[in-house]
C-alpha cells in the first residue's frame, strides 16, 4: 500500500488510517506490553498516530454525507451504548477469552490488540461528532478554543504515563484534568446550532440527550471501576484509557448542556418553526417567479402557502382587471363562496379603497341569510396586490377561530401579496412579448413581401440615369415607387404615398402596384390611368384612407415627359441652374370619386434637355424635423439638388439623404423617404434596358 502522511485528501486518510493501524497491530503482537520508558513512547506514538488518522478520516466522512444534527447526535448515541456494552455486557465473554492466558501468549495479544482497536474506532467516531457538533452554524470561526480544548486533551491523556518518569510529579495530571474538564464545559455551551432546529427535531432532541447523558455518566463509573476490560485498555495504552474517561466526561457534559439548551428554547420554537417557514416560502416563491410564467400555477401557490404559514383556514387571489374583480384561485373554499364574500366586502368596506393590508371581522359585513357563509368565518385578512402603486388586485385570508391575524400574519400576507402582484405583472408582460414577438414576425413578413414589391433595381437606359431610396420609418412603410417597360421605346414611372404607416399601409402599396402594373400595360396617357386608378381604388379605400401619387411615362424617342400629379408633392425639374415646380392640379387618390376627381385632374408635358434632372420624392424628405421640430423644407431641398447638379445621379442622391440624415439627427425619423431622381444626358435615341 502507498503510504505518504503528508497527502491529506480523502484517500490518503483511509490509507493512513489503515497503515498505522497495520503498524500499531505487528508492534502489538511483537511487543504486547512493557513497563519501560523507552516500550512506553513508541507505543503511546504509534497509538496517538492510528487515533489520529481514524478520527480525521471518520470527520471527513460525517462532512461528507452532510447529515442532520440530529442523526450525528444519534450517531454519538449509538457509539456510546457499543461502549458501555464493551465494558459491562462483555464482562463475562472477557474472562472467558482472557482465561488461563497469559499476557506472553500469541492469541492473548490478538485478542487485546482487537479489543482495543474498537475503543479506537468509535472514540474516533464520537470526537469526530463533537467536532462536527462544535463548529456547526457558528458565525465566528472558534479554532483557537477548540485547539486549545485539543490541547489539553493530549496532555491530560498522557499525563495517565506520568509514574513511568516520576511517581513525585503525579499532582499534574489531576491539574491537567480539572482544566482539560473546564474547557470541556466552555466549548459545550457553544452550540448554535439548536436554535434553527424546528419544534419536533427539539423534543426529539431533549428526549435523546437526557438518554445519552445518563448513559455517558454510567460509562464514566465503568471506566473508573476496576474491570478486566479496564486492565486492558491500560495495559495497551495508558493513554487510551484516559482519553476514554476524558471522551466521557465530554459526553456527559456536552448533551447535559444539550438537554437544558433545548428545553429553554422549546417555549420560542413554534415562533422559529414560522419564520423559518417564512422565510423558505418567500424563497421557493421567488424561485417560482423565475422559472414558472404560469400565472395560475403561482396563484394557487400562493394561496396555499398563506394558509399554511399565516395559520388561515381558507385563502384566495381577486384580480382587478378593467375594473372588474375577478376570483383566480381559491384554497380550502369555493369560487361562488370567495365570489359572495369579495361582493360582500365591496358594497360594506368599499374594497377597491384598500391600500394596505388590513383585518376585517366578517360579522360585521352584512349578508342576506339566504347568503350566509358555509365556512363561517369570524375574520378576513386583506392585501392588495400593488405594482407601481396601482393594485392589480387583493389576496385575502380567512380564518374561523375568534382571533385575528396579528401584525407577523398581516407583514407575511402582505408579503405573499407583493410575490402574487409581480406573478400577475410578469403574467401580463409575458403575454404583451409573446403578442409583440407575433407581431415582429408578421412585420417581418410585411417588410420581406414589401421590399419584394419595390424595385430591386434601376432601369439600364444609355440616354437616362436613374437613381432610386427608400427609407421606411417604421418596419414597413406606405411609400411606393416602381417603373414600367412600355412599348415605342417608353418608360412609366409612378411613385406614390399611401396615407398612413405600418402594415395597413404597405398593404394599400401592395394593391396599387397591382392597379398601376396592369393600367399601365393598357392605357397611354398618365391622366387616364389615374383616373381609372381611382375607379378601382372606391372598392378598396376606406373614407380615412387616399393615396397621393404622380404617373408619368418618358418618350425617349421623342426626349419628352409625360405626367400627371393627384396631390402629391411637386415634380421638381433641375434645369441650367435653376429649380423649376410643377404643381398640377388633382386630388388624391380615394378622396372623391366623382367627376370633380377627373375635372381637377391636369396632364403636363415637358421637352427635356441635355442634363436636365427630374426629382419625385415624398413628404419625408421636407417635412424631417431637426432637434427644434424644424422641416427641412423645400427652399434647403432645393438648393441642395442646385449644389449637387453637376454631380453623378448616384452621388446627388446619396448627398440628399446624407443631408437630411444629419438634419433630422437627434429626432427619430416620422415618416417614410422615398427619392427618384432622372437625369436626362443624351439626346441621341436609344431602346430602354431591362429593368
Amino acid at each position: 500500500m502507498k503510504f505518504n502522511l503528508f497527502r491529506f485528501d480523502r484517500t490518503y486518510k483511509l490509507e493512513n488510517a489503515i497503515a498505522f493501524s497495520v503498524i500499531l497491530f505487528l508492534y502489538k503482537l511483537i511487543l504486547p506490553y512493557g513497563n519501560t520508558l523507552w516500550w512506553l513512547i513508541p507505543n503511546e506514538a504509534l497509538v496517538f498516530c492510528t487515533y489520529y488518522f481514524v478520527t480525521v478520516y471518520l470527520l471527513e466522512f460525517i462532512r461528507s454525507k452532510n447529515y442532520k444534527p440530529l442523526s450525528i447526535v444519534l450517531n454519538a448515541g449509538i457509539l456510546s451504548a457499543i461502549i458501555f456494552f464493551v465494558l459491562s455486557s462483555l464482562r463475562p465473554i472477557i474472562y472467558k477469552v482472557f482465561e488461563g492466558l497469559t499476557r506472553d501468549n500469541f492469541m492473548y495479544s490478538i485478542a487485546s490488540t482487537f479489543y482495543n482497536f474498537i475503543f479506537i474506532m468509535t472514540l474516533g467516531y464520537i470526537f469526530a461528532v463533537f467536532t462536527v457538533l462544535f463548529f456547526l452554524r457558528q458565525k465566528k470561526n472558534p479554532k483557537f478554543y477548540f485547539n486549545t480544548l485539543v490541547a489539553f486533551l493530549i496532555l491530560t491523556s498522557l499525563s495517565n504515563n506520568i509514574n513511568f518518569l516520576d511517581p513525585k510529579i503525579d499532582y499534574i495530571q489531576p491539574a491537567l484534568m480539572v482544566v482539560t474538564i473546564l474547557l470541556i464545559s466552555i466549548n459545550s455551551i457553544r452550540i448554535p446550532w439548536i436554535a434553527f432546529l424546528t419544534k419536533k427535531e427539539k423534543i426529539q432532541l431533549i428526549i435523546i440527550s437526557t438518554v445519552l447523558t445518563v448513559l455517558f455518566i454510567v460509562n464514566i463509573v465503568l471506566c473508573a471501576s476496576d474491570n478486566p476490560g479496564n486492565k486492558l485498555l491500560v495495559e495497551f495504552s495508558p493513554s487510551l484509557h484516559q482519553y476514554l474517561m476524558l471522551m466521557m466526561i465530554y459526553g456527559a457534559n456536552f448533551f447535559g448542556i444539550i438537554f437544558f439548551t433545548t428545553l429553554f428554547h422549546l417555549p420560542t420554537a413554534a415562533a422559529f418553526d414560522r419564520k423559518a417557514q417564512e422565510a423558505s416560502s418567500l424563497i421557493n416563491l421567488s424561485k417560482l417567479l423565475t422559472q414558472v410564467f404560469d400565472f395560475k400555477e403561482l396563484a394557487d401557490t400562493v394561496t396555499d402557502i398563506t394558509t399554511q404559514v399565516c395559520n388561515s383556514d381558507s385563502a384566495w387571489l381577486v384580480t382587478n382587471e378593467e375594473n372588474v374583480l375577478s376570483v383566480r384561485a381559491v384554497k380550502n373554499i369555493s369560487y361562488v363562496e370567495a365570489d359572495k364574500i369579495v361582493l360582500s366586502l365591496t358594497t360594506e368596506h368599499n374594497l377597491k379603497s384598500i391600500s394596505s393590508v388590513k383585518t376585517i371581522k366578517l360579522n360585521s359585513v352584512n349578508h342576506n341569510k339566504s347568503e350566509q357563509q358555509v365556512k363561517n368565518f369570524n375574520s378576513l385578512a386583506v392585501a392588495p396586490l400593488k405594482v407601481h402603486n396601482d393594485v392589480n388586485g387583493y389576496l385575502i385570508a380567512a380564518r374561523r377561530a375568534d382571533e385575528l391575524f396579528d401584525d407577523d400574519d398581516q407583514k407575511s400576507i402582505g408579503a405573499f401579496a407583493d410575490y402574487a402582484a409581480v406573478a400577475i405583472e410578469n403574467a401580463k408582460l409575458l403575454k404583451e412579448s409573446i403578442e409583440k414577438e407575433r407581431l415582429e414576425k408578421e412585420l417581418d413578413v410585411a417588410r420581406e413581401v414589401q421590399y419584394k414589391i419595390l424595385p430591386d433595381r434601376t432601369p439600364k437606359i444609355d440616354d437616362l440615369e436613374i437613381s432610386a431610396f427608400f427609407i421606411p420609418a417604421f418596419e414597413v412603410g406606405g411609400d411606393y415607387y416602381d417603373f414600367f417597360n412600355l412599348s415605342d421605346n417608353r418608360l412609366g414611372f409612378v411613385i406614390a404615398d399611401v396615407s398612413g404607416k405600418g402594415i395597413s399601409a404597405a398593404f394599400i402599396m401592395a394593391e396599387i402596384k397591382g392597379i398601376f402594373g396592369s393600367l399601365a400595360k393598357l392605357i397611354d396617357s398618365p391622366r387616364n390611368i389615374l383616373i381609372k386608378a381611382n375607379e378601382i381604388l372606391k372598392f378598396s379605400l376606406d373614407k380615412k384612407s387616399f393615396v397621393t401619387a404622380i404617373f408619368g411615362i418618358i418618350d425617349l424617342a421623342n426626349e419628352k415627359v409625360i405626367f400627371s400629379r393627384c396631390g402629391h408633392t411637386p415634380l421638381l425639374l433641375s434645369r441650367e441652374g435653376s429649380i423649376s415646380e410643377y404643381k398640377s392640379s388633382g386630388l388624391g387618390l380615394g378622396l372623391d370619386h366623382t367627376m370633380n376627381f377627373e375635372n381637377n385632374l391636369e396632364e403636363i408635358e415637358i421637352k427635356l434637355k441635355e442634363n436636365d434632372i427630374l426629382v419625385l420624392f415624398t413628404d419625408g424628405i421636407t417635412e424631417a424635423k431637426n432637434g427644434m421640430l424644424d422641416d427641412y423644407g423645400m427652399e434647403r431641398f432645393e438648393k441642395l439638388i442646385l449644389n449637387n447638379s453637376g454631380k453623378p445621379i448616384d452621388e446627388l442622391s446619396n448627398n440628399i439623404i446624407k443631408e437630411i440624415s444629419l438634419f433630422s439627427q437627434g429626432n427619430p425619423q416620422h415618416d417614410d423617404i422615398t427619392l427618384v431622381v432622372f437625369k436626362w444626358i443624351s439626346t441621341k435615341n436609344k431602346n430602354v434596358g431591362d429593368s
